[in-house]
């Protein structure tokens, strides 16, 4: 089992910045990718960022050149770097894990990120 702790979230006016961070604890030698997710208020969970065991990175398009997805060596710490905050990225983020080696995957319990105008 893995157990993911989201931080960092709040309230920031547009342009702002924020830096979340995801804790991991537990069988976190079993993890192969994690990832940023977003709900908007009213609309479907969305995956906004990955990153894999070799750092490789990859983002959706809305986020590019604006979010930076990272981590600790071994898994134990992930974060998210929000620049340029718009109030269309304001939502409840999440983190996500996800283990190939047992056909696994944990969500943390979410952040709260508002952007106001």
């Amino acid at each position: 089992q893995v157990q993911l702790v989201e931080s960092g979230g709040g309230k920031v006016q547009a342009g702002g910045s924020l830096r979340l961070s995801c804790a991991a604890s537990g069988s976190i030698f079993s993890i192969n990718l994690m990832a940023w997710y977003r709900q908007p208020p009213g609309k479907q969970r969305e995956l906004i960022a990955t990153i894999t065991n070799g750092n490789y990175t990859h983002y959706r398009d809305s986020v590019k050149g604006r979010f930076t997805i990272s981590k600790t060596d071994g898994w134990s710490t992930m974060y998210l770097q929000m620049n340029s905050l718009a109030p269309e990225d304001t939502a409840v983020y999440y983190c996500h894990a996800k283990s190939l080696l047992i056909d696994a995957e944990y969500w943390g319990q979410g952040t709260q990120v508002t952007v106001s105008s």
